[in-house]
């Protein structure tokens, strides 16, 4: 055991650096220079086009599919970035804001063949800096004594996978009563992932009993509908409404999950609506971006359930996926409570679009 940090602070290190502009080091058989486009200076990038070798911006194959680029390692492509690219170019490739006014950036080169380890665990870690998907590759020989001598963050590739392939485990910080308007009766659990990320919150109504099926809610963090009341969503009416049921029935948990924007985060949630205005629906907008339709992990619900006794639920959603999740990770669900509020003329495309194709039942 030493003072320095583990893989765990080492991967939280590096998600901050990457939001800061700051390029990452991974180590492995073909090591690599990791810098996220959505950050990356100009004058960063002039000293990568400097560097020996071809750098390459690794983007998902859904923005791939946007751009055209041609896709050879399955779930992603390498884009050969020119010695004269300038940052425009490679932000142009990151974000899909320009698309529609500047819809020729290529013909694209793609690379082909090598390994393409480094570059997938680039785009985990900038998905989960809560940035677009989207990182500057460049390749590195010595790569500890670039790190050192640069001050950077260096880490092991092999490492570094296997934790990013893994949820983190959360801890319980504190716990206390909070009266409410649908229960006075009520408190406040905060849980803290190891991972340095966001906190999640179980808001307990009453004192359910752990051995029955508890009515339960598990509900991803709007700032915009949960806050602002905003009509392009149904999140504030589904919060407020499970959060009423929970009270008339004296006792319930509500699950609050600090997965803004279905796991994307609030800007990249806000540069999904920004497309929805140029006319794409929310499932398209979030593949233009480069994420999946849904990136939230809801494993993290069933794991502060149970650890604060439940095994079994009565689960408040329209989304059979939670559902899904919910029972492949050890709680039970004896009953799907439908959840239908807060439809109106401003939401009713999203919602139609999020039963059609996300199976929403609605």
């Amino acid at each position: 055991m030493t003072l320095g940090p583990n893989i765990t602070e080492q991967l939280a290190r590096a998600r901050a650096d990457l939001r800061m502009g700051v390029p990452v080091v991974l180590e492995s058989e073909q090591s690599a220079l990791i810098s996220a486009a959505e950050t990356l200076t100009a004058e960063r990038l002039d000293l990568l086009q400097k560097m020996p070798g071809v750098s390459v911006i690794a983007i998902t194959a859904r923005r791939a599919e946007t751009l055209k680029a041609r896709v050879y390692d399955g779930d992603l492509a390498r884009v050969l970035v020119s010695e004269d690219a300038s940052l425009g170019w490679v932000r142009g490739i990151a974000d899909p804001s320009g698309d529609l006014m500047t819809p020729m950036k290529g013909p694209l080169a793609c690379a082909r063949g090598g390994d393409a380890r480094a570059h997938r665990a680039a785009l985990r870690l900038t998905k989960s800096a809560r940035l677009l998907p989207a990182a500057v590759v460049t390749p590195l020989d010595n790569p500890l004594q670039f790190a050192s001598e640069q001050g950077l963050t260096h880490l092991l590739l092999r490492d570094a996978e296997a934790h990013l392939a893994e949820r983190s485990p959360l801890q319980q910080v504190v716990h206390a009563r909070l009266p409410m308007e649908v229960s006075e009766a009520g408190r406040l659990h905060v849980f803290r992932p190891e991972d340095g990320g966001e906190e999640h919150y179980a808001i307990e109504i009453g004192r359910p009993d752990r051995a029955k099926p508890v009515l339960a809610r598990l509900h991803s963090a709007c700032f915009t509908g949960d806050l602002m009341g905003s009509l392009k969503c149904d999140c504030g009416p589904q919060l407020r409404a499970a959060l009423a049921q929970m009270g008339q029935a004296g006792a319930g948990v509500l699950l609050y999950m600090n997965q803004e924007g279905r796991g994307i985060g609030l800007a990249n949630k806000m540069r999904a609506y920004s497309l929805q205005d140029q006319g794409y629906d929310t499932v398209e907008a979030n593949h233009r971006l480069g994420f999946e339709d849904d990136e939230r992990d809801f494993r993290l619900g069933s794991d502060i359930l149970t650890s604060m006794g439940f095994s079994s639920v009565r689960l408040l959603t329209n989304n059979p996926r939670k559902v899904q999740m919910m029972s492949a990770s050890g709680i039970e669900v004896t009953e799907r409570v439908p959840l239908a509020v807060g439809e109106n003329r401003h939401n009713a495309a999203y919602l139609a679009t999020k039963a059609r194709k996300s199976g929403h039942l609605l």
